[in-house]
């Protein structure tokens, strides 16, 4: 008889600690289903930059590139292109 009560509590035991690492594990595996999902939208973004990048590598050299970084950047205009400056600013 003592030993159907031992069993039972071994039993019951074993269980309680199944249960409990089973809740503990799936709380571990849901923040890292969260970190891969900012993972993967970091990702997308990085993607977005990478391919931004590319497009103005592609354009250095372009005549109309030079012509706006001459403008914008250094204030650098055609001989006789008419600038009109804006002086309430």
């Amino acid at each position: 008889m003592k030993t159907k009560v031992i069993k039972r509590i071994v039993i019951i035991a074993i269980l309680i600690y199944a249960v409990y690492t089973f809740i503990s594990q799936q709380r571990i595996l849901n923040v890292y289903a969260a970190e891969a999902e900012q993972y993967n939208i970091q990702i997308e973004e990085e993607k977005e930059v990478k391919q931004e990048l590319a497009d103005t590598k592609e354009h250095l050299n372009s005549s109309e590139y030079i012509e706006d970084v001459a403008r914008e950047e250094l204030d650098m205009y055609l001989p006789n292109e008419k600038v009109y400056i804006d002086i309430s600013k």
